[in-house]
């Protein structure tokens, strides 16, 4: 009987060891470009009504690694507002439109550092009413304006894409910029290609 166990004992340390003695194939990485690596996302918005905006700011990127991405984008905003005066309806309208691009350093999985530089050409036209009740337009005329977008974000994974939430400042401050004097938060979605 102990010629049994002791016969199953060495054949199960001879299969280990032959188990255990196999090469394990390791997944080389890819070198060059890699489609996997893409994603799109960005941030839109809708409002209707006293108040519309539409926001259509498009981004792709590619991560590098699993510490730095990096991308380009399109910004795309329009405002209107609209509200009623002694003399009529007053109301104004806001345009941006502009590339970016952008870099991200990933300390910890999810959670990224981000530096966004941009060139936005911003417009705004205000439309009232005067007491005589004659129509007048004040236009600010288009101008290209510079931001340099700084913040912190965490991207919450969602099947191959994720969830992204930001706080942004524009560390620039310029007087027309498209971006409050506080920080901000923004909302958008990244999808993996």
């Amino acid at each position: 009987m102990k010629i049994k166990y002791l016969l199953a004992l060495c054949l199960f340390v001879g299969a280990s060891g032959w188990v255990f003695s196999q090469e394990v194939e390791e997944e080389q990485p890819k070198q060059g470009f890699d489609k996997n690596k893409l994603f799109v996302g960005g941030t839109f918005g809708l409002s209707f009504g006293s108040y519309t905006l539409v926001n259509l700011s498009p981004q792709v990127g590619y991560q590098f690694s699993r510490f730095f991405a990096a991308g380009a984008g399109i910004n795309g905003l329009y405002s209107s507002e609209k509200w009623d005066e002694i003399y009529g309806e007053r109301r104004t309208e806001y345009g941006v439109i502009g590339l970016n691009i952008f870099g991200r350093v990933y300390p910890i999985p999810f959670a990224f550092a981000q530096l966004q530089p941009e060139a936005n050409y911003v417009w705004q036209t205000d439309t009232y009413y005067d007491q005589t009740n004659a129509k007048q337009e004040n236009k600010l005329g288009g101008k290209m304006i510079p931001s340099i977008l700084a913040g912190v974000g965490a991207a919450i994974p969602a099947g191959r894409g994720a969830f992204t939430i930001m706080a942004q400042y524009d560390l620039l401050q310029n007087e027309r910029s498209p971006y409050s004097e506080n920080v901000f938060f923004s909302f958008g979605l990244n999808f993996g290609l």
